[in-house]
């Protein structure tokens, strides 16, 4: 686990952390974690005993993978110029240079845009297409990579600003002693053993229940 950013509390503890957790699965093993988490307690500076609640609002997402980027090489229109440069016998008389026109249709919008690019770094014509055609795939992942960027964030910012208690995933009750998640109604009474990262159980019977469910829903 890697820690990218925190911000911490005005009252201590932290606002909101954002951690890249990597291994084998671990995106289908930790997506059950997405929701809103209740803690209920009795605070140290309660002098009444009564129990507190609060709550936190997780959001997990996969990250990008690397994606092949769809190019209709048949589609793109090239022109060559001359290339200025340094003195000598080659210089303007050679069409080395090459100019590259694509017309991209986005995927995700439909839209379609004209991308142009030029490319004069070597004095060999086939270089210079070569280096341009990489060019342009850069380009195009770009453009793609960042919707799924911008889809990711949206996300997040949907998943925790919408954090209400009532869509509560897991109740944490201390006074009991007590871990429920409220989706599969599955109740333990383990938590200090859970607070320490033993949570695998639990885990094993969401997946349990979700396979569940598709095998119904495939049934029907």
């Amino acid at each position: 686990m890697d820690v990218s950013s925190f911000t911490e509390g005005s009252a201590g503890g932290y606002k909101e952390i954002i951690f890249t957790v990597s291994g084998e699965k671990v995106y289908g093993t930790l997506k059950y974690e997405s929701g809103v988490h209740r803690v209920q307690r009795v605070p140290a500076t309660e002098t009444q005993g009564r129990v507190h609640t609060s709550a936190a609002s997780v959001a997990v997402l996969p990250e990008a993978e690397e994606f092949d980027v769809e190019i209709n090489e048949g589609e793109i229109k090239w022109d060559t110029f001359r290339s200025g440069g340094a003195g000598g016998q080659n210089v303007n008389k050679v069409e080395s240079g090459v100019r590259l026109r694509y017309v991209w249709k986005n995927p995700n919008t439909g839209e379609s845009e004209e991308i142009l690019i030029e490319c004069t770094e070597t004095r060999d014509q086939p270089k210079n297409k070569e280096r341009a055609l990489t060019r342009l795939r850069s380009f195009i992942y770009d453009k793609e990579h960042q919707k799924y960027i911008d889809d990711i964030a949206a996300r997040r910012k949907t998943m925790v600003s919408t954090g209400d208690r009532s869509a509560k995933i897991r109740t944490y009750n201390y006074p009991q002693g007590r871990v429920t998640d409220h989706r599969i109604n599955y109740t333990i009474y383990n938590l200090a053993a859970y607070m320490d990262g033993d949570i695998q159980d639990c885990i094993d019977h969401l997946i349990v229940a979700e396979n569940a469910e598709r095998l119904k829903e495939s049934e029907l």
